[in-house]
């Protein structure tokens, strides 16, 4: 019997302190903001990387900074590691929480702030969607440029996180590109404030570095974002092309041209008919790529720039060149391409891959991609950001078969190195997450990760800030270990 009892005492404390946790948390922020229940947990044990799940010890829903910061505060102390979560939207495990963490969703801080158009930018909390800055400017005339293919549930917190991006990237940038400044809550409760509404803050590029620093360095609760005028007028344009080859090729001619139109976006053949079928766009059937090329600006400038690109995709064989007639053809043929994820769900299991290569490695990249999956007997979809080089392809499998689901993601880290062999990098805008943390030695030195560890460090000495994300783990002993080999930070892997 004493055999037993020491057995299950270990459970107990465990229940216990659990049990202490909750307690405590339940002083800090009100009863709606706080789950405990198993069953109401489970929307949390993942994000839409659902390879993975972890059942977290609780959630905490915060509706100010100030709550935040308290919860910030006591897990600090208590040494409870902390898992920000935006609407889940992350497809890199970015999310995924630890047994032992507290979740932190900022989906209840979700106000627009302040909309200043003299100064073009919002002040928005972290929970506000990404579609809904620019819905919210529409009648003024403005916009916010990011809008990833997830906008319509993605939050800016979130984004930030990860340093999204988005079919209109190629002229107006990712979401370092159109933040102004954050209001971020630290490792140890307290707040600070980073940049603002001047275009340049003076200092050291904090901001830079928060942006994709997937939520280590602290808790944004919120930002100040750039807004743009709306152009006079925006086209998209089909272009089908015989070959994927011809598709990467012609996207590489236009970028060295010198022409930056608002958007370039991939599809091969898998991806059109499955983007057609659900969306019933138009698509081209009779063609194995498809480009999505859309300008902006007055009809004279329209006209001018189509004129080029058409002659460039003409010299790679195009076989079908089809512009758009008005607004609602527009949003139709922008339909199925940002439908595509949500379509290919619809007859697969996938994962979605993020590298990113230079413009004149896509067709050798997009060869290989599919010498690969075809290696491991599975099938892809490419659907991509072709401007800026920003790689999705879609590996379909069935994720009830152990052995489909592990050759899925052998082929999703081969191509992940095949683009950084091509020089390119492991993540455009998805983040490293759990996904590419083990791939990250790869790309970089035991050096560079040892240096990118002390800067995290600085921000977080207990690294409670989503642990065993990002940074590979010594499996010797579930710890982050630099070159030398010292333990860098502890986990709750």
């Amino acid at each position: 019997m004493s055999e037993l009892i020491a057995f299950l005492e270990p459970d107990r404390s465990v229940i216990a302190r659990r049990a202490a946790i909750i307690a405590d948390l339940a002083d800090l922020v009100p009863a709606s903001s706080l789950i405990t229940d198993a069953r109401e947990l489970v929307p949390f044990d993942t994000d839409a990387f659902v390879s993975y799940r972890r059942m977290p010890l609780a959630v905490v829903l915060p509706e100010t900074t100030t709550e935040v910061a308290a919860v910030l505060k006591y897990c600090n102390r208590n040494g409870i590691p902390v898992v920000p979560r935006g609407a889940g939207t992350s497809l890199s495990g970015g999310a995924i929480p630890q047994e032992d963490a507290i979740v932190i969703g900022v989906s209840k801080m979700n106000r627009i702030l302040e909309v200043d158009l003299p100064n073009r930018c919002a002040r928005v909390q972290a929970g506000v969607t990404n579609i809904s800055i620019s819905q919210t400017v529409e009648a003024d005339g403005f916009f916010y440029a990011p809008d990833p293919s997830s906008q319509l549930a993605c939050t800016i917190g979130g984004n930030i996180g990860m340093n999204s991006g988005g079919a209109h990237c190629l002229k107006y940038g990712v979401t370092t590109n159109n933040l102004l400044g954050v209001k971020m809550v630290m490792f140890d409760g307290s707040i600070v404030e980073i940049g603002g509404k001047a275009l340049d803050a003076p200092g050291y590029d904090l901001l830079g570095l928060v942006c994709g620093s997937e939520g280590q360095l602290g808790i944004v609760t919120e930002a100040t974002v750039r807004l743009i005028a709306r152009p006079e007028g925006a086209r998209p344009v089909l272009f089908g092309f015989p070959s994927s080859v011809a598709a990467g090729a012609c996207v590489t001619d236009i970028i060295g041209a010198g022409i930056i139109p608002v958007a370039i976006e991939f599809m091969d053949k898998p991806a059109i008919e499955i983007c057609e079928a659900f969306a019933q766009a138009g698509y081209p059937m009779d063609v194995e790529a498809l480009l999505i090329v859309e300008v902006e600006g007055s009809d004279a400038e329209m006209d001018a720039m189509l004129g080029r690109i058409i002659e460039i995709a003409r010299t790679h064989g195009v076989k079908t060149i089809r512009e758009s007639q008005s607004a609602t053809e527009a949003a139709l043929i922008w339909k199925g391409r940002k439908s595509a994820f949500g379509a290919t769900g619809r007859i697969a299991d996938y994962i979605c891959m993020d590298g990113t290569v230079p413009l004149g490695q896509l067709s050798h990249v997009l060869e290989k991609t599919s010498e690969i999956v075809a290696r491991y007997g599975l099938r892809v979809a490419n659907v991509f950001h072709a401007g800026d080089g920003n790689m999705h392809p879609l590996i379909l499998f069935d994720a009830n078969d152990p052995d489909e689901s592990r050759k899925a993601e052998m082929a999703g880290n081969d191509i992940l190195k095949l683009c950084v062999d091509a020089g390119g990098c492991l993540t455009g805008e998805h983040g490293v997450g759990i996904e590419k943390r083990d791939l990250m030695r790869h790309q970089y030195t035991d050096a560079d990760l040892a240096q990118q560890m002390r800067v995290r460090a600085a921000f977080d000495p207990k690294w409670i800030l989503n642990p065993s994300k990002v940074f590979p783990l010594d499996g010797r002993n579930g710890a982050y270990a630099d070159e030398t080999g010292e333990t860098a930070g502890k986990t709750a892997a």
